[in-house]
């Protein structure tokens, strides 16, 4: 019989080792963030704010299916706050408004994955 076929009773099973640890996820998802240009930074720092003020249980952000229309209406108010700090408009406003959409869907997914540790639930 051959002894290096053995293997130790904790390697038996080793599922859970195939899982990242969700503290890692979360660094790699924090680590991705501070790659952002300094312009998406900025706007990120508005969307979370904004988002900050409506996270309360029961809040659209929290629906099973978010109201597209509420969504757009959310990101007009967002876009409302980035035309106020930014006086030169030499972006396309249209172009911006996508670009705003995008970083709030993605920080409304977070939250709605966030549970009270502040880990990633995947």
């Amino acid at each position: 019989m051959n002894q290096s076929r053995i293997l130790p009773f904790y390697m038996a099973y080793p599922l859970p080792l195939y899982y990242q640890p969700e503290d890692s996820v979360t660094r790699d998802l924090e680590y991705l963030q501070q790659m952002y240009p300094a312009q998406a930074k900025k706007y990120q720092k508005i969307i979370a704010e904004t988002l900050d003020h409506i996270d309360y249980e029961g809040s659209v952000i929290y629906d099973e299916y978010p109201d597209k229309w509420q969504l757009y209406r959310l990101t007009r108010t967002i876009m409302d706050k980035i035309e106020k700090s930014e006086k030169a408009g030499d972006s396309d406003p249209d172009r911006t408004a996508a670009f705003v959409q995008v970083l709030l869907f993605y920080e409304i997914y977070k939250k709605r994955h966030l549970n009270h540790n502040g880990i990633l639930k995947f």
